[in-house]
């Protein structure tokens, strides 16, 4: 039987190129761009994988990760973000996604959260220390979040000018 994936992403070329991929490995795929459209494509499609966007088109995915569980309890739901931090996993996790991964995302990563693999074992090792910029950014994200991704809200509890807290939130630090 083929797995059926209702894609909710508000990215045209993302979703498109995340539809065909895929297509190609079998999946039976719907696409919507936005939330009211992904809880009736939910009911009438009836998927068992939920690719869902963090952000779309100013609103949050996490808002509907509730309601898609009411309807549809066994799906797997997976959120996909450009923005990916501890605060927002944490959140989606206890909303009620099953995974939550940073886009771009490969295939291999996807296909194995699709399934409700891990994509790779991972080793026993001891922990890194976060960057003072990757502290930062965290910091953001939280403060972002409890503000309902409101930034003028945001930068004013950072006590931060509105400008450079977005400049701040575009450049996400890389791991070391």
């Amino acid at each position: 039987m083929t797995k059926k994936v209702l894609i909710i992403e508000d990215d045209d070329v993302f979703a498109s190129s995340l539809k065909r991929r895929l297509t190609k490995q079998g999946f039976d795929c719907q696409w919507v761009e936005n939330c009211s459209d992904a809880l009736l494509s939910a009911r009438n499609y009836i998927p068992d994988v939920i690719l869902l966007d963090m952000y779309l088109d100013g609103d949050s995915g996490l808002r509907i990760i509730e309601p898609l569980r009411n309807i549809l309890p066994k799906v797997r739901i997976i959120l996909l973000t450009g923005f990916a931090s501890i605060a927002t996993a944490v959140e989606a996790i206890k909303l009620g996604a099953d995974d939550y991964l940073a886009k771009p995302v490969d295939s291999q990563t996807l296909l194995s959260a699709i399934n409700g693999q891990k994509a790779a074992p991972v080793e026993e090792e001891e922990p890194e220390l976060m960057s003072q910029e990757q502290m930062e950014w965290e910091h953001i994200q939280q403060v972002l979040h409890s503000n309902n991704g409101n930034v003028s809200a945001t930068a004013r509890q950072l006590n931060m000018h509105r400008r450079t807290l977005q400049r701040k939130l575009q450049k996400k630090p890389v791991q070391q």
